[in-house]
C-alpha cells in the first residue's frame, strides 16, 4: 500500500512511524513541554533524525475531559509552527492533528502533507469535502461523542462489529466524494474502557477487512499505565511491547512519542515471520 503525500508516494508496506509533537499545554504526557519555537524545532529534528517518516502537530488537546480550544486559538497555536518547522526541514512531512476543516486546509495551504481526524469527520460536516478539494492522505479515527463525552459513550453491541461498521460507513462517505488516500486508526482509549481496549488490539488484524492501511496510536496512554499501575512517564517498556503486538496484527503506521525504540521495534520485527 502507499499513500501520495505532496507528490512523494510512501510505501506503507513496511511500517512506518508518526512521532507526536504536541504543542498544547495540557496533553496527558508532554503538555506545555513544547512551548517555544526553539523547542519544537529541537524535538521535530531529533524525531526526523530517529527515523519519523510523519511528524504529527498537535494544537488541541484530545485526553478524557480536556478544555475546549477555540477554532482561532487552535490555528494562532499550529499555523506559526507549520510554518517554522517547514522553513527549517522543508521535507519534513507534517500530519495536522485536528477535527476542523478550516485549521486543515489552512494547515495544508501552509505546506502539511496530511490531515489525522479523530472524529472522521463526525465533528466539522465540512471535513471531508475539504479533503476532497486539498487531495491530501486523510486519517481517520473511531471515536463517540467529543474528548469532553466520550468516556461515557463505552456501550457497544458488539464492539469489533461496531468499529467495523463505522469506519465501512465514514469510507464509503470519504471515497464518494472522492477521497483517496486513507488511514484508519481504531481510536485506542477513545469511548473505550481498559477492557475494551484490549480487545480491540487483541482482534486487530480483523480490521484489515477495510483494505486500508491502519494507523496504531497506543503510546505511554493509560491503557498501559493503569494496567501497571505506574504512570506515563514510565510506560514506554509496556508501549513497545504492545507496539511489537500491533506490528504482528499488520499495522503500517505507530504514532508515537519515542521515535527511537518505535523505529528499533520494526525493525527487530521485520526479521519475524509473524
Amino acid at each position: 500500500m502507499t499513500i501520495n503525500c505532496k507528490g512523494q508516494l510512501i510505501d506503507l508496506s513496511t511500517p512506518k512511524v508518526m512521532g507526536i509533537l504536541n504543542i498544547t499545554p495540557d496533553s496527558f504526557y508532554d503538555g506545555g513541554v513544547h512551548n517555544n519555537e526553539k523547542s519544537i524545532l529541537t524535538h521535530t529534528e531529533k524525531m526526523l533524525n530517529e527515523g519519523a517518516t510523519f511528524i504529527d502537530v498537535g494544537a488541541y488537546s484530545s485526553k478524557p475531559h480536556a478544555d475546549q480550544v477555540t477554532e482561532g486559538e487552535e490555528l494562532k497555536r499550529i499555523l506559526p509552527m507549520v510554518d517554522s518547522i517547514l522553513r527549517e526541514f522543508p521535507d519534513a512531512l507534517l500530519s495536522i492533528d485536528t477535527f476542523r476543516s478550516k485549521v486543515a486546509a489552512q494547515c495544508v495551504e501552509a505546506g502539511a502533507a496530511l490531515i489525522n481526524d479523530i472524529s472522521a469527520g463526525k465533528l466539522d460536516s465540512n471535513m471531508l469535502p475539504t479533503i476532497a478539494n486539498l487531495r491530501v492522505p486523510y486519517i481517520m479515527m473511531h471515536m463517540k461523542g467529543t474528548p469532553q463525552t466520550m468516556q461515557q459513550h463505552t456501550q457497544y453491541d458488539d464492539l469489533l462489529k461496531d468499529v467495523l461498521f463505522y469506519f465501512s460507513e465514514r469510507i464509503t462517505a470519504a471515497r464518494s466524494l472522492g477521497v483517496i488516500d486513507l488511514i484508519v486508526d481504531p481510536g485506542f482509549g477513545f469511548a473505550k474502557t481498559l477492557e475494551q481496549n484490549y480487545k480491540l488490539l487483541n482482534n486487530a488484524e480483523l480490521l484489515k477487512i477495510l483494505d486500508k492501511p491502519l494507523l496504531v496510536g497506543i503510546s505511554r496512554k493509560s491503557m498501559i499505565y493503569k494496567t501497571l499501575e505506574s504512570s506515563a512517564q514510565e510506560a514506554l517498556n509496556g508501549t513497545t511491547v504492545l507496539n511489537t503486538v500491533a506490528l504482528q496484527k499488520g499495522v503500517s503506521i505507530l504514532r508515537v512519542h519515542d521515535v527511537k525504540e518505535a523505529v528499533e521495534c520494526i525493525k527487530l520485527t521485520g526479521l519475524l515471520d509473524c
